[in-house]
């Protein structure tokens, strides 16, 4: 059922706010849900909210979203809950206030069902390294359902939200989307409020909504969208938009190099199918894959290491360094060395010279394509505790981490199964181009 068929229901008076809190509720309980891992907190209050919501909409008074149920990635401030980012550190960590986004669902009448499991930190593509156990893929519990936004795309899947929101630094809303079968909005830098959002890599973080459908996504990012003035990055993007000239061409990414040949077999057939359809024409392009990584994590490294130091143990929570797991020391120890004073600063230069010039790239390719089609991951999701190398772990980022360096806007769809694993379609576009997103990712 998408959103808005469900807010019919809502409105029309078929479905209460109260009913759909209680069967999320009690899918929340099963013992098969829960085997999943997927919440790490509900909200005592959603009940009493949801009959303040059911008055409301018997007045005539409400929001957009009034009824919808929502939760979120453990990273994102919600006043009164556990604000942990699965991890030792901030186990206790109460919420102070709600974040921007949370605050404009709230706004629109949507309750807040708790906080979603994640990998510590935001440190993390398979969603193992919570310091609460690892979120399992409700398709098939042994696999990974991809980080680190783990919960919000496993309680999509599993169907225990109407829509989430979560975090993307490098691929982490699109990646379980893609290993769970749903669609992950990763928007344009600036285009959504960070305020709230405990930081990872502060010049790459972005917050989307996940979803069952592409339209249901484009619903939650009209209300988050925005400027804010909590978080000078973000601007209102219709005064900002360039007259935009659509060529009627799709760019192809020659990715086989850096994907599994079936991914990418997968991907080319879905594309020249649909293009065939909408009478579009298809342009193969190549893509800076072979610096992505490089460039990614030293920037990674760098802003993670400066985003921890406030966790020393004296304002809140414990001292990072005695209390974070592998994943998320090996990114603050590689930022101190890379930020070493006798480097002064070259790795982290060459990294932002590498950064510029992949932007030119991009700005090179849309002056002859409307938009990029490639895999979302490159690989199948593994099994939960299987032995993957950091190397072979930090690969899973290849085809996403473009998006977030140069700050474009990017989705993930599904594209089908191969082995009974979930397929994951990804279209990146220019800045702000979020409605050629939806738009595209519709037809597919």
């Amino acid at each position: 059922m998408t959103l808005k068929t469900k807010l019919k229901q809502i409105q029309s008076g078929k479905l209460s706010a109260v009913e759909n809190v209680l069967a999320f509720s009690k899918q929340i309980a099963t013992p098969k849900s829960k085997d999943l891992n997927i919440f790490l907190e509900l909200n005592e209050d959603a009940i009493e909210q949801a009959k303040a919501i059911d008055k409301k909409i018997k007045a005539g008074t409400q929001g957009k979203l009034a009824g919808l149920c929502f939760a979120i990635k453990a990273n994102i401030s919600a006043k009164h809950m556990i604000v942990s980012c699965a991890s030792k550190t901030l186990e206790n960590y109460t919420g102070p206030f709600n974040a921007s986004v949370v605050n404009k669902l709230i706004n629109e009448d949507a309750i807040l069902l708790g906080m979603l499991n994640m990998d510590e930190f935001a440190c993390g593509g398979s969603g193992e390294t919570s310091a609460f156990g690892p979120t399992k893929n409700p398709t098939n519990p042994e696999l990974i359902p991809g980080g680190s936004s783990s919960g919000p795309a496993a309680a999509i899947a599993a169907d225990l939200a109407d829509f989430t929101l979560g975090s993307d630094t490098g691929g982490s809303i699109r990646n379980p989307a893609s290993h769970c079968g749903i669609v992950g909005l990763k928007p344009t830098y600036g285009a959504v409020s960070r305020y709230g959002l405990i930081d990872m890599a502060m010049s790459l973080d972005c917050i989307g909504p996940l979803a069952r459908t592409p339209e249901d996504c484009k619903l939650i990012f009209d209300i988050i969208k925005g400027q804010d003035n909590f978080d000078q990055t973000t601007r209102t993007p219709n005064s900002q938009l360039p007259t935009t000239n659509h060529k009627g061409v799709i760019g192809l990414v020659n990715i086989k190099e850096f994907a599994d040949k079936r991914i990418a077999n997968l991907i080319e057939e879905q594309t020249k199918k649909t293009a065939k359809q909408h009478n579009w024409k298809i342009k193969k392009i190549d893509l800076p894959l072979d610096i992505a990584i490089q460039t990614y994590y030293i920037i990674v490294y760098t802003e993670v290491f400066s985003c921890t130091r406030k966790f020393d143990g004296r304002r809140f929570g414990k001292k990072i360094e005695d209390t974070a797991g592998p994943e998320a020391m090996r990114r603050i120890i590689g930022g101190s060395e890379i930020t070493k004073a006798e480097h002064e600063g070259k790795y982290y230069r060459e990294a932002l010279k590498a950064r510029n010039h992949i932007k030119q790239e991009f700005e090179k390719i849309f002056e002859e394509v409307d938009a990029i089609i490639l895999p979302t991951s490159p690989a199948f999701p593994h099994k939960i505790g299987e032995k993957i190398s950091t190397e072979e772990m930090y690969n899973y980022d290849t085809p996403t981490v473009l998006a977030n360096i140069v700050g474009l806007p990017a989705i993930s769809i599904p594209a089908g199964k191969i082995d009974d694993k979930h397929i994951g379609l990804q279209v990146m576009a220019p800045h702000f181009q979020e409605e050629l997103l939806f738009k595209l990712a519709k037809n597919f």
